[in-house]
């Protein structure tokens, strides 16, 4: 352990001083940007662009002097200089490294010269963020850094774009950081030199961007280079979750109630189990007869599939998910709180049936389940960019999982500062109420001494707890939670004054430093109508209190941070730990930790109650032991990695679905690059479509004598001819003869479609039925995928490894899509039947349908309204054709049709194909 911990040091000191080496440079230059004049920026700007567009330099040869003009344009228009160490940061960025530099170290403007340096390129770079204002907030303020370098910056939040545009000023914003960004399109935002944004924006709007019925309704222009900040949260915390666009199924919702009043039935100790390391649930034998009897069932499995999913996801709902803690109940609604942040989730819902249980089990209004239409992990997605940084204050305990799954080396940065913080032992109790009893009196001491504390929760609930304790001892304090969170602002503001006690949830991801004294005023805290010279007066004599205050907080020992228990993750631990001693100021921070804390009782509990009992400690007193500290270290190492294991499975199994999706998106866009009127490459597309008809037919007959009537009713799923006249047509060819023959028919039919509906719009139409049946095809895939998965590891009990199945099962699938999406697709361009006017109205609803969609897609399953492909349905004769052929009891099954949402049929329904019997009897084994 410690030769690895040796190795790791001495990487990091050996690519500092390389760094420290190539900052020399940059600084020798800085005599040479002091004496440019505003107007040579730009000009300067230009002269790098040309340079490495004409291959004269490298990025590498450019960064001394792209550095160097960065750091004095930043000098010139905020007023702060670019200390070295942020300009090393800059350089390890602009190598494809993830930074890890200390809370209010500045990886704001460390970023800057990275940014600056990539955008030379022309090909335009992201910023990613963690939320909206953050993205907006920090595009506002370097926003003038970079126009004054003659380069354009936007922001790109949840339904809005901007620019910076200094000659634009939002009436009434009183944040100058703010006041200048003028909205503008996604497309333009996309466009400039450089964007901001939100990650999960830059996800959805890749996903939307995928389903765009044309290149007008496509915002984005590749994967260059980004630097994420907080990348541990974005990459990590969050690599579970996917982006997801969705649709509601149609379907009764009532039924949750039902089985959650089942649920509640079941005896905790006897009809479940539950294991809290897994977060997992399941029925014992016994829970199992239980349930059967009260629903009526011979056998749940059997008889009714459909139960299971329900009974568990009421299940789940009722152990595994705590009110106030995983989520809350506002209004007729649940809204999820992050884990790590502490933040309310808006527009995100758990998957798998599980938020409608917790509907139902709250008693709230029940949404219906969702249909993913489109989908894509923040891993992959990312995985996409040429070139990928990340940015953090906690990163070098994920090294690992970076190297790994990233392919990025972790570099921690040097402090401008000493740190001068005391992290002090952890203090371990036998009992919670021990550990809070414990944790209120080191909070009055710490108010009475003056000193400012932060009080670090892991949940909503013991946030409150640890708030009626502080009330009743007669101690003011803030609290900051997911219920309050539109006060964070100015709770975060006066959290550093003298005295002020914070009770917060996670603070990990907050993006807003506590500063000793409270926040520093600026010109902006005075009124708008006076004068410049009162101006300056006023913010000269409240510097000078604010100076006063600073120093009296810095003088009793700064802030004072008390974590209320330990974290799964050791990461989060640290950046509660890191608000203290910001910027060489003092601090110190200290866990109060209890047996009965869900970590310990989960991961180490029966090792630390005996420890306990050893040392027989009383309630109220706590133990300090190194043998404590290792326990705990190994109860989180535990954790991590059950976690690690979780999200390297997450992107294996993602790999296979990525692949898949990438030759779907590329083939959609060959699709969306066809012209509207009818050409050579249109009627090259269709006429590889036929050919590839013509080698399956020929596949499917090889080597056995061909039954004519059998080819005949494959051949007039996708042509419109009559039955009599095919079969006098085929019925005495043999071999190549034979298949010519029908390739022929085809290309006469597709001939005589174009003629008869136009060349005008001919190309518009071919277009307009591929993206539809692909995007309807691919909605049906990703359907079932998600059901592979679901049960995709009962094949352990066979002895079969379950991603290496996984994977075959998904390759076989994915075959059989292409497949699926060639003849439909034909079968679409051969039977339609419209006009020129229908076509043009066609594509315009379309795409007015599709907005509509993507407007309102959201993270996980989020309710969206249904596609539009049924707006060419009845263009692709469906009704004429289809009706004909289920008259004749060869009905299509849902693979083959057009819509994009046929409701799947259950176990015990009719099947589709019109045989009478039970779809489990007849094609769900297919």
């Amino acid at each position: 352990m410690f030769k690895t911990f040796s190795k790791l040091f001495d990487y990091n000191e050996q690519q500092l001083k390389k760094l420290r080496t190539r900052i020399e440079e940059v600084n020798a230059l800085e005599d040479k940007a002091r004496v440019l004049k505003d107007s040579s920026f730009p000009k300067e700007t230009a002269l790098l662009k040309e340079q490495y567009a004409s291959g004269k330099a490298t990025l590498d040869g450019l960064m001394p002097w792209a550095f160097a003009l960065t750091r004095e344009a930043s000098r010139r228009v905020l007023g702060l200089r670019h200390y070295d160490v942020q300009l090393m940061a800059g350089l390890a960025l602009h190598n494809s490294t993830v930074i890890e530099q200390r809370t209010g170290e500045g990886k704001t403007l460390s970023a800057t010269t990275a940014l600056y340096l990539n955008a030379l390129t022309g090909k335009g770079v992201h910023l990613v963020t963690v939320n909206d204002y953050l993205a907006r907030r920090d595009a506002g303020w370097m926003g003038g850094v970079f126009h004054m370098l003659g380069l354009s910056i936007s922001a790109i939040i949840s339904q809005q774009a901007f620019l910076y545009d200094p000659d634009f000023t939002l009436e009434g914003e009183r944040d100058w950081r703010l006041a200048h960004l003028r909205p503008i399109s996604r497309k333009e935002a996309y466009a400039a030199d450089i964007t901001y944004g939100v990650n999960s924006e830059f996800g959805f709007d890749y996903l939307r961007d995928n389903m765009a019925i044309s290149t007008e309704q496509q915002v984005q222009r590749g994967y260059h280079y980004a630097i994420i900040d907080e990348v541990d949260s974005v990459l990590i915390d969050e690599a579970r979750t996917p982006h997801i666009i969705s649709a509601p199924y149609e379907q009764d919702v009532s039924s949750y109630y039902e089985y959650v009043k089942l649920i509640e039935r079941l005896d905790p100790e006897h009809d479940y189990v539950l294991d809290e390391k897994l977060r997992a649930a399941h029925l014992t034998e016994q829970g199992i007869v239980k349930l059967e009897k009260l629903m009526k069932v011979d056998n749940i499995y059997q008889d009714n599939y459909e139960a299971v999913f329900h009974v568990e996801a009421a299940l789940k709902a009722k152990t595994l998910f705590k009110r106030d803690k995983d989520y809350i109940v506002r209004g007729d609604e649940i809204v999820i709180v992050d884990e790590f942040t502490g933040r309310l989730l808006d527009g995100r819902r758990y998957s798998d049936g599980i938020h409608q249980a917790l509907e139902a089990k709250e008693g709230v209004g029940i949404r219906q389940e969702q249909q993913t239409l489109a989908t894509v992990s923040l891993q992959n997605y990312f995985r996409m960019y040429e070139k990928l940084a990340g940015m953090t204050g906690t990163a070098a305990t994920e090294a690992e999982e970076f190297h790994k799954i990233y392919k990025m080396d972790v570099l921690t940065m040097p402090t401008h500062l000493p740190i001068n913080r005391i992290d002090h032992p952890d203090l371990i109790f036998q009992t919670e109420r021990g550990k809070f009893t414990a944790l209120v009196e080191a909070i009055a001491e710490a108010h009475k001494a003056g000193r400012p504390v932060l009080v670090g929760t892991t949940s909503i609930d013991k946030n409150e707890i640890i708030g009626s304790l502080l009330k009743k001892k007669g101690i003011p304090h803030n609290l900051l939670n997911a219920k309050n969170h539109e006060s964070e602002a100015n709770i975060i503001a006066n959290a550093g004054k003298k005295g002020a006690v914070t009770v917060a949830t996670n603070m990990a991801g907050r993006g807003v430093d506590i500063v000793l004294g409270g926040a520093q005023p600026s010109l902006l805290d005075f009124d708008p109508d006076l004068n410049e010279a009162e101006k300056e007066k006023q913010l000269h004599a409240a510097m000078k209190e604010w100076r006063a205050r600073h120093d009296e907080v810095v003088t009793i020992g700064g802030l004072y941070v008390m974590g209320t228990e330990r974290h799964e993750s050791r990461r989060i631990d640290n950046q509660l730990r890191g608000r203290a001693g910001r910027q060489g100021d003092p601090g110190d921070t200290r866990f109060f930790v209890s047996v009965e804390d869900d970590m310990m009782r989960i991961f180490g509990g029966d090792q630390m109650k005996r420890i306990m009992t050893m040392f027989n400690v009383p309630e109220n007193e706590p133990l300090e032991h190194a043998m404590i500290t290792r326990v705990l270290e190994a109860a989180q190492k535990k954790v991590e990695g059950f976690n690690f294991d979780s999200r390297k499975s997450v992107v294996e199994q993602d790999d296979v679905l990525n692949k898949q999706r990438q030759i779907i998106y590329d083939y959609r866009s060959r699709m969306l690059g066809l012209p509207d009127k009818a050409d050579k490459q249109t009627k090259k597309t269709v006429v590889t479509l036929i050919d590839q008809l013509i080698t399956r037919l020929r596949a499917a007959y090889a080597g056995m004598e061909i039954s004519i009537e059998s080819l005949v009713d494959e051949v007039r799923v996708i042509l419109p001819i009559e039955e009599a006249k095919l079969t006098k047509r085929i019925q005495d060819l043999m071999g190549e003869e034979l298949w010519e023959t029908v390739r022929s028919l085809l290309l006469d039919r597709y001939a005589h479609q174009q003629k008869t509906i136009g060349e005008a719009v001919w190309g518009q139409l071919v277009r307009l039925q591929l993206l539809t049946t692909v995007d309807a095809a691919w909605t049906r895939h990703l359907t079932a995928i998600e059901d592979l998965k679901q049960g995709i590891n009962l094949r352990a009990r066979a002895q079969l490894d379950p991603t290496v199945e996984y994977k075959n099962e998904a390759f076989s699938m994915f075959e059989q899509l292409i497949s699926d999406i060639d003849l439909e697709s034909l079968r679409r361009i051969m039977n339609v039947e419209v006009t020129v006017q229908q076509v043009e109205q066609a594509q315009e609803e379309l795409e007015e349908k599709q907005e509509k969609l993507l407007k309102k897609a959201s993270l996980s399953d989020v309710s969206a309204p249904r596609s539009a492909v049924e707006a060419v349905k009845e263009m692709s004769g469906e009704s004429v054709e289809q009706g004909k052929q289920a008259k004749q009891g060869k009905a299509q099954s849902p693979e083959m049709m057009g819509n994009v949402a046929v409701k799947k049929p259950g176990r015990n329904d009719p099947c589709w194909c019109g045989s009478g019997k039970k779809y489990k009897r007849c094609h769900y084994p297919n």
